[in-house]
């Protein structure tokens, strides 16, 4: 058998076994999914037993399974729960944490180029790991879900916007014209998606759901091929294109297929979650580079500094701009949130890596600082706010103007 045959058959076996592992575990610890399918990577990996070898076809599948979780988490954003007052804090906060990632980059790399990738990396929220935990404990919907998803978006979406003009290679002025560019295609998308659709267009949605045509979610995937494709075109990090495309099916979605859109989400989300998304993160274990991390001296000890780092450069000025309606609580729940990070540290230590800007083993202390967050942070979050019940009620004004706090609050407004 091939190296990519075994390898995925390895893949797919613990994409399967780890949700058993999450489900047993969960009944005393829960411990996001994604810590098992790592973990269980780096096992299998060169590192440790040395069954497991990336080559052509597995980096191409584990990219496609970061771009339908790119995918997935721009679908999730729902317009209504993310302006106004606590987007302009969202967006606030991620250009303070710019500012502070960095400097303290800089000052880490020795030197700007290096600064770049670090600092960008320690910006960065893992909004789709985040979301699925936030599902699983019954706050997406809720206010705090909401605000949750705001700074996670901006905090997702930032960074690739920051890598497209920071880590292009290209001149500031040159960046700022092609993004202008995407961003005009995206807002004709956007327009476009806004216009009423033909009546034939849902009829086609409701009676190819249940068949083998599946009209809808080819035309999902066919929005999301045209968006990456527009990215790739003007030389941008595909995970724009992905993040928008979401944004922009949501938007479809909603105006023409209202009643079908969640059982269409259903059915993307298991293409994702259930094939391609777990194999992003398998991989993520295999080309983890435990041996640089175990080689000790400054590589292992910049893995707890950059962890810290996580929650200084991205969570000072989350607990600083927060709602004001959120209690001291919901505030650090959402530090917590906010400070996760890892798919988009694994790209940007992948790049730094390929061209000669990060050691392996720098790469290999960011992305270990990122999977303790996403083993940490979500269960201290969660704890923190189980602990003392939740404090924020689930509605929001209107106009998206904050509801004063003491029009929220308690769990009966849950």
């Amino acid at each position: 058998m091939s190296h990519s045959g075994s390898t995925l058959i390895l893949i797919m076996a613990i994409a399967v076994l780890a949700p058993l592992l999450a489900y047993a575990v969960g009944r005393r610890l829960p411990v996001p999914l994604v810590i098992f399918e790592i973990l269980l990577g780096i096992l299998i990996g060169p590192d440790v037993l040395d069954w497991a070898h990336t080559d052509a076809l597995i980096d191409g599948l584990s990219q496609l399974g970061l771009t339908m979780l790119i995918f997935l988490a721009g679908y999730e954003i729902e317009f209504g729960k993310v302006r106004g007052d606590t987007l302009r804090r969202s967006v606030w906060a991620w250009v303070i944490a710019l500012g502070l990632g960095l400097a303290v980059g800089v000052l880490l790399g020795g030197g700007y180029t290096k600064g770049v990738f670090i600092g960008v990396a320690l910006t960065s929220t893992a909004l789709g790991t985040v979301l699925p935990v936030l599902r699983d404990a019954g706050d997406l919907h809720g206010r705090f879900g909401s605000v949750v998803m705001a700074f996670g978006a901006v905090g997702e979406f930032g960074p690739i916007i920051a890598m497209a003009l920071l880590l292009s290679g290209r001149g500031a002025a040159e960046s700022t014209a092609v993004l202008a560019v995407f961003a005009a295609l995206t807002a004709g998308a956007v327009l476009w998606a806004l216009r009423p659709r033909p009546p034939w267009f849902s009829a086609v949605i409701a009676k190819t759901l249940h068949s083998s045509g599946q009209f809808a979610v080819r035309f999902v995937f066919l929005l999301l091929a045209l968006m990456l494709g527009a990215s790739t075109a003007l030389g941008l990090d595909v995970l724009l294109g992905a993040f928008a495309a979401g944004l922009i099916t949501r938007l479809v979605l909603t105006g023409a297929a209202p009643d079908s859109g969640p059982q269409i989400l259903e059915k993307v989300e298991g293409v994702g979650f259930g094939f391609l998304v777990p194999v992003f993160f398998v991989v993520t274990g295999i080309e983890f580079d435990l041996d640089s991390l175990l080689d000790g001296g400054r590589t292992l000890l910049l893995l707890p500094v950059f962890l810290a780092l996580f929650l200084v450069v991205r969570g000072g000025p989350i607990w600083f701009l927060a709602p004001r309606d959120l209690g001291r609580v919901d505030r650090g729940g959402l530090v917590l949130y906010g400070s996760t990070a890892l798919p988009l540290v694994v790209a940007i230590t992948t790049i730094g890596v390929e061209d000669k800007e990060m050691t392996a083993g720098e790469a290999a202390a960011l992305v270990g600082a990122g999977m303790l967050s996403v083993l940490v942070f979500p269960l201290l979050a969660m704890k923190l706010r189980a602990r003392t019940g939740p404090r924020t009620g689930e509605g929001a004004a209107p106009d998206g103007k904050e509801l004063p706090s003491e029009s929220v609050g308690g769990s009966e407004a849950w």
